[in-house]
């Protein structure tokens, strides 16, 4: 999936020379939790929205360079790495560099989600169902070869939660009958959390986004 099409380039990173009232101007004319900053066209990382409205108008940036946060990604960063720096750094703008440290621009938060959502885990019909197992004991091999003994297609799978020695699995099925799969869980000792028949795709799909967007704190 090619994301260079979507980095953004209509704002310019502010200098260090720049005073914190032109960082909280910016803040108050866009909905950005961060905004970039550089030094003599070298990126040097994003100062957030809460730490800049602790700090006095008239002072430069420079003064605050501890608060810089140096979170990037490549232009051909894959876009589940993407959406990873997304999450871990708290943010909806994630600056866009090439492999010469240039900035290029940014991408938004929304239009990594809008991709996630396209992809056939979500776009495609099918059921959600969630099964747990101990820590130690699942493996995604075992999960696939249990759907696919069912003669059942695995359109995604990933760890939803994972809580002292307990893991669940979110998996999406592309089939409209789930029953034989569900009873096949239980066989290898799987608790069954939640299983869904295809008519609720739709339903299920609004949590799935509702529980990332909750997930990113965003």
């Amino acid at each position: 999936m090619q994301l260079q099409q979507y980095i953004i380039n209509d704002i310019k990173p502010l200098l260090l020379t720049d005073k914190i009232s032109d960082l909280k101007f910016m803040f108050n004319e866009l909905t950005y939790s961060h905004i970039p900053i550089q030094n003599d066209g070298v990126y040097l990382g994003c100062v957030s929205e809460t730490d800049a409205h602790c700090f006095e108008n008239d002072h430069p940036i420079s003064e605050f360079k501890y608060a810089i946060e140096g979170f990037f990604v490549r232009s051909h960063t894959n876009w589940l790495d993407v959406l990873e720096a997304f999450a871990q750094n708290a943010t909806n703008i994630m600056p866009v560099l090439n492999e010469k440290n240039v900035y290029l621009g940014y991408y938004e938060l929304n239009d990594i989600i809008h991709l996630f959502n396209e992809t056939p885990f979500f776009a495609e019909p099918g059921g959600i169902l969630i099964v747990e197992k101990g820590l130690q004991d699942y493996s995604f091999s075992e999960v696939c070869q249990i759907v696919e003994s069912n003669d059942a297609k695995l359109l995604g799978a990933f760890i939803s939660k994972m809580k002292s020695d307990m893991i669940q699995i979110t998996l999406k099925i592309g089939n409209s009958g789930l029953n034989e799969v569900i009873q096949s869980f239980r066989r290898y000792s799987y608790t069954v959390i939640s299983g869904h028949e295809e008519d609720n795709y739709i339903e299920n799909l609004k949590e799935r986004s509702d529980y990332l967007k909750k997930y990113l704190n965003i």
